[in-house]
């Protein structure tokens, strides 16, 4: 059999082993894709005892593959939400999240220092505390650049793999230990989290308005006040018995009704000058008028402005709302149609159908993958990891590396979206099989290099004190910011659980907060807000963090 056969045949061993591992669960927790790394760890030790070697290289270029394979599709289902989740609305969450990072650096910084532990261990200790596999990945290849010990690839690996246990267990143990401190009641969390949501907008409202001022009769309705396209559609407008599609240039009358939407605290504004709210039903059931969905498919319209197709005033069609990555968003003549984009269309249904036909609506394509703006991604992604950037007092260029170049590339252009007939919408299902697919392959080939001296480490070297060492790089971050979060933040408990959990970017502590109360979303929520900036952020720290480290040495 050749070496590359070879190699092959014992990852897929190590695959099929470590997901094995991983569906075990005790108590509703389980290793999940962690199991490969374990699943290699128990290979690579009776392929050492056999005396097995695989070819180097050929590990070396699936583990980094697989590496790449992972962050950039982490990138493209996280990359629409990331920048919005920097705004107002999730900025005391992500900057708790930032901090939670922040203490795991300085807490295995402390430790490097205090205990004059090896780079390579203290860098994966602190990557397997957070359970983040690119944050190992990135570690390795700053190591690399600078010039560490050809072992320490392995050494970091163990270290990983020694603290990772207790990683996902520390957390759903900082859980615990909250909701006895403060004395929490779920039931009572979820009641509040509840109340608070009805008073912010989760989504787009809608209210049917009589108009009753007459200093409104006989003005354009882009003329009013507070009716303003940024905040406001008006789908729909009733004059007795004619429902009809309004147009910016349509003037109303007194006793008109008008069908809005959007949000909430714009809606009072348009009611408290026009009218007032009635329960009269504006439904197309009946006329002429329809109400269909459609999906944006047509590769000639993407990245264009809805005023340039010129929708409203050649086909008299509303779009009334716009659902991106399952976010509903008022549309405005400045919103740029991306590929995958579902739009609420109200008009005549031939009206409708000529609209259909200009964004294309063709399900199929929504299952197809465009690889051409894959590999784009990709190669875009690796060139900007290899470029050095030299900050003044550094030992050695900062580089975003495997991990983070494909990772920036891909939030920038699931960002943008489309550029002429190249769109970056990935299909969820591929995406997830591609993200698990170089999971995997990274893991195997990290679990397979450590296997061979983990056992050895664990019981008669150092592999106790290292485990000790990620208990506090583990805990004590979880602790300071989930106390500081409840006591000063007043932060609802089922929200601090999903900041816990996306803080670490742990999929099984969100699985155990869901569990707590399964009917309330407050957890997922706030697990998506901090997951896409965590995420960048545990990537680049471990480099920041070998750099200065090395320079200290």
């Amino acid at each position: 059999m050749s070496d590359i056969a070879l190699s092959i045949s014992m990852l897929s061993l190590v695959a099929v082993l470590g997901l094995w591992l991983g569906n075990w669960r005790v108590y509703g927790v389980g290793l999940g894709i962690g199991g490969v790394l374990f699943g290699g760890i128990i290979v690579g030790h009776f392929a050492g005892l056999s005396g097995l070697a695989l070819d180097e290289q050929t590990l070396h270029f699936i583990q980094e593959f697989g590496l790449i394979l992972f962050v950039y599709t982490i990138g493209i289902q996280v990359g629409p939400g990331f920048f919005s989740s920097l705004r107002s609305s999730g900025l005391k969450l992500n900057g708790f999240a930032a901090l939670l990072v922040l203490l795991g650096c300085l807490v295995a910084a402390a430790l490097h220092q205090l205990f004059d532990v090896p780079l390579p261990v203290i860098l994966g200790v602190f990557s397997g505390a957070v359970t983040n596999t690119p944050s190992l990945g990135a570690g390795q290849q700053i190591l690399a650049e600078l010039g560490a010990a050809p072992g320490s690839t392995g050494l970091m690996g163990m270290g990983y793999a020694v603290a990772y246990p207790f990683g996902i267990c520390g957390i759903l143990l900082t859980m615990w230990l909250i909701r006895m401190f403060f004395r929490i009641k779920i039931d009572e969390e979820a009641a509040q989290f509840e109340q608070q949501a009805g008073k912010t907008k989760e989504s787009l409202q809608t209210i049917n308005i009589a108009v009753r001022n007459p200093n409104m009769h006989g003005l354009m309705l882009g003329e009013i006040p507070s009716l303003d396209e940024a905040d406001v559609i008006c789908s729909r407008l009733k004059r007795g018995d004619e429902l009809m599609v309004p147009r910016p240039d349509s003037r109303i009358e007194l006793g008109d009704l008008l069908h809005l939407v959007g949000e909430r605290h714009a809606l009072h504004k348009v009611l408290l000058v026009l009218g007032e709210e009635v329960d009269t039903s504006l439904s197309t059931r009946g006329t002429d008028l329809r109400v269909e969905r459609v999906v944006v498919t047509n590769e000639q319209v993407l990245g264009k402005k809805i005023r340039d197709l010129d929708i409203k005033q050649k086909y008299d069609v509303v779009i009334s709302r716009l659902n991106r990555a399952g976010i509903e968003l008022v549309p405005t003549s400045q919103t740029s149609l991306q590929f995958g984009d579902i739009l609420n269309l109200v008009g005549r249904l031939d009206a409708i159908e000529a609209v259909t036909n200009v964004v294309g609506n063709v399900q199929q394509k929504l299952q197809q993958v465009q690889m051409l703006p894959v590999f784009i991604g990709i190669g875009l992604g690796v060139l900007l990891g290899s470029i050095p950037f030299y900050l003044p007092g550094f030992p050695a260029a900062l580089k975003l590396g495997l991990a983070g170049g494909p990772l920036v590339v891909a939030l920038i252009l699931s960002r943008i979206g489309s550029i002429g007939k190249l769109y970056w919408f990935m299909p969820p299902s591929a995406n997830l099989a591609l993200r698990e697919i170089g999971i995997v392959l990274f893991l195997a080939v990290v679990g397979f290099k450590s296997g061979a001296g983990f056992i050895d480490t664990l019981i008669n070297g150092d592999g106790p004190t290292w485990m000790m060492y990620g208990m506090a790089i583990t805990l004590i971050p979880l602790l300071v910011v989930g106390v500081l979060a409840r006591l000063y933040g007043k932060m609802n408990y089922l929200t601090l659980c999903g900041l816990l959990a996306g803080s670490m970017t742990d999929p099984p502590a969100l699985a155990f907060a869901n569990g707590m109360h399964p009917t309330s979303g407050a957890s997922a929520l706030s697990y998506a807000t901090v997951y896409p900036l965590v995420m960048f952020l545990r990537i680049i720290s471990p480099q920041l963090l070998a750099i200065l480290l090395w320079a200290g040495a």
